[in-house]
């Protein structure tokens, strides 16, 4: 039986072949492996494929018998480029699922993800809507608050797919907090202390320093961005101490299980900016992805899950792979995050920054973060380069456990893709 489904699909590869304007570049097969999958990115290697575009544009069809559907795929083009699309559905456990890459000269695809750029920020929308903003200009803080705490290189808004906001930025009680950013706290750098996050201290800061790529796409958009942590106590005058680059990712996925979604990834990478190594020391806050929650968010009307089920009370300096932070928004239902962190990650399971129910004056304002030097210190060397990878499903509504517990596996363990020859 196997070897007559390798003949059928052979056969209508010929087919394909010879139809005019399409020319087949790849025969692909993607196994789910031990999990089931649903609805998460996959990508395949296209080093040694001719997918030369300029031929005409890419599309993806997956193949169901002598049936074929197409797919939306997109190319990330590069020193090693890759096709990334998302299968429709689930790829249940040991299931291969087959889909032909092909040429097509009149084909335009259309971008559901859109990055749309302006003087002070960057705007991704998905199908015309929201999705979050970036802040490549600095943003000050009212007018009777000192000017020192301005920021850029942060995201806000960040919005749910009802479009409530998720953020909050230059809040009275921490104006250093700018909705979701990268706060190292505590670092040692040429011989002193460095605080790039607090500010108030004027010892450094964060700053926006250049795009890399904007991206729109069928399938993915979003943004790679250099940001400088910038040293203000070092001997000459102001100083990069350690430089950053986000490779933001926002993938076109509507929905799991009826519930309304964003899904977006972070990966960002750090290195030292010059021949002195830096310290990010240990402690409670500091970490790759930081999130102060919207001012509706209370200890009366929020909540935090953990994949190790923890709560607000009993989270905070717990490890976990994913943390579901949400709340209510009066008159507009209720929204929230799924912070997953990837097994690549320094010090995985993740420590957490959770604020307790009584911060803020008893009201229990919500702050969270992945914290990987909370219990160990990490030190930087120059020559090399450091890598943290996060998804984050921004949802409408509320997520069950065993499905974020799915979903994290999906980004940890995606499915095999490989090429067939």
């Amino acid at each position: 039986m196997k070897n007559i489904e390798i003949v059928i699909f052979t056969l209508l590869l010929i087919t394909f072949r010879v139809s005019g304007q399409e020319a087949v570049v790849a025969k692909i097969v993607v196994e789910a492996g031990r999990l089931n999958q649903g609805g998460t990115p996959v990508s395949i290697s296209l080093d040694g494929i001719d997918y030369n575009t300029d031929k005409g544009a890419l599309r993806l069809f997956e193949m169901d018998g002598k049936n074929r559907s197409e797919i939306p795929c997109q190319l990330e083009p590069g020193n090693s480029p890759r096709l990334w699309w998302i299968p429709v559905g689930k790829t249940t456990v040991s299931a291969t699922r087959k889909f032909i890459l092909i040429k097509d000269s009149t084909y335009i695809a259309k971008n559901a993800i859109t990055a749309e750029l302006n003087a002070k920020a960057l705007v991704i929308r998905q199908n015309n809507q929201n999705v979050m903003q970036y802040n490549v200009a600095e943003v000050f803080p009212p007018d009777t608050v000192r000017t020192i705490y301005r920021r850029s290189a942060f995201i806000h808004p960040l919005w749910s797919p009802s479009g409530n906001v998720l953020t909050r930025i230059n809040a009275p009680d921490h104006w250093h907090h700018f909705g979701i950013w990268n706060p190292w706290t505590k670092t040692h750098f040429e011989g002193h202390s460095t605080d790039f996050w607090n500010l108030a201290e004027g010892q450094g800061t964060v700053r926006f320093a250049g795009f890399n790529a904007l991206i729109s796409g069928p399938v993915f958009g979003g943004f790679k961005v250099r940001q400088e942590h910038i040293d203000f106590q070092c001997k000459g005058g102001d100083k990069v101490a350690m430089n950053e680059v986000w490779d933001v990712r926002i993938w076109n996925i509507g929905a799991y299980e009826g519930v309304k979604v964003y899904v977006w990834d972070l990966t960002t990478t750090l290195n030292c900016a010059s021949s002195s190594p830096i310290t990010l020391e240990a402690y409670r806050y500091g970490g790759g992805i930081g999130f102060r929650a919207n001012e509706a968010w209370t200890n009366k009307n929020s909540w935090v899950l953990t994949s190790e089920g923890k709560v607000r009370k009993d989270a905070d300096g717990t490890r976990a792979r994913w943390c579901d932070v949400g709340g209510q928004f009066p008159g507009n239902g209720t929204s929230g995050i799924l912070f997953m962190s990837n097994p690549s990650n320094r010090e995985f399971p993740e420590p957490m920054r959770v604020w307790p129910e009584n911060s803020n004056g008893g009201r229990g304002d919500q702050y969270f973060e992945f914290c990987p030097i909370r219990h160990k210190s990490w030190e930087l060397k120059p020559g090399n380069e450091y890598v943290l990878k996060y998804r984050m499903l921004v949802y409408d509504g509320k997520i069950d456990p065993k499905l974020a517990e799915r979903l994290w596996n999906d980004f940890s363990h995606p499915p095999v893709v490989t090429i067939e020859k």
